[in-house]
């Protein structure tokens, strides 16, 4: 989702002019050569620096494992799960959107586990729509991603946008309108879904009431020990995330653990923030 005023940073000037200049894939082959260079770079600077996230830990009692976890993420130091996103694209590995060292965090030692893996959101490229990647988006590159990345899941995925909705091997996907309750219980019921999923990634339309709608009908879905994260949390939102968490989550959902995340990122102060939430 484009959440920025791409005039005021001069990378993203060389992107727009990039994106004018060049045919779609051969802009993703010089957006994804440059990953690689700056993959090799943060390898190499990881080693002797160091930038931790803010982790709030808004969990009921006074001491989260999950935050501590979360607080001990070095973000310069590239890993497995970085390489694999920025290799389909997906903005969860780029220069606006750090999240995959914090992945890694979350996922390596479940890796190679038979998991079930849900994902809002497919990146739509249509412009007229208010979640859109834009033109040089590729939808479904982060359940591509996922797939790779968890060799033996299956991954699915649902989004407003039913025209980029597809099947594929251990992918597939559904339509959901996560503003409309009827919609979220409908794609609930569908008989791939029943078994509830190992992790729940949403990164749909991104306003507070949007990510309530789907968490909120969405979160019983979520197996014993899994994860629950909602991407691009607008900077402002963080105080009444943790309010939320604090007066209403806390007490509804007993024994959960809750951390938003702040990721340093110099290019994007403005929503390179999760909420991730582990169920007991």
């Amino acid at each position: 989702m484009i959440h920025m005023d791409a005039a005021r940073q001069p990378a993203f000037v060389t992107r727009d002019f990039l994106v004018a200049s060049l045919p779609p894939g051969a802009f993703r082959t010089v957006r994804f050569a440059w990953y690689c260079f700056s993959f090799f770079l943060r390898s190499t600077g990881s080693i002797f620096l160091q930038r931790l996230p803010e982790v709030h830990g808004c969990s009921p009692g006074s001491f989260s494992c999950l935050a501590e976890q979360l607080r001990a993420v070095n973000t310069l130091a590239p890993t497995r799960a970085c390489y694999i996103m920025a290799k389909y694209h997906s903005d969860k590995a780029s220069r606006w959107h750090n999240y995959t060292t914090i992945y890694s965090a979350l996922f390596n030692g479940r890796r190679h586990q038979p998991l079930r893996i849900f994902e809002l959101g497919l990146g739509t490229n249509n412009p007229d729509l208010p979640s859109t990647m834009g033109v040089p988006g590729r939808p479904g590159a982060s359940l591509r991603g996922w797939r790779e990345f968890f060799p033996h899941a299956h991954v699915y995925g649902a989004d407003i946008d039913t025209t980029i909705l597809f099947q594929e091997a251990r992918i597939k996907t559904f339509p959901c309108d996560q503003l409309d309750a009827v919609s979220i219980r409908t794609l609930w019921s569908q008989p791939d879904l029943q078994a509830g999923m190992d992790i729940i990634i949403e990164d749909g339309l991104h306003t507070f009431e949007a990510n309530i709608s789907f968490l909120e009908g969405s979160l019983e879905h979520l197996r014993p020990d899994g994860i629950y994260v909602i991407e691009d949390i607008a900077t402002e939102m963080v105080d009444r995330w943790c309010d939320r968490i604090k007066t209403v989550y806390s007490k509804r959902y007993t024994g959960y653990e809750f951390a938003v995340v702040i990721l340093p990122n110099n290019l994007n102060r403005s929503d390179n923030n999760l909420l991730v939430i582990r169920k007991p």
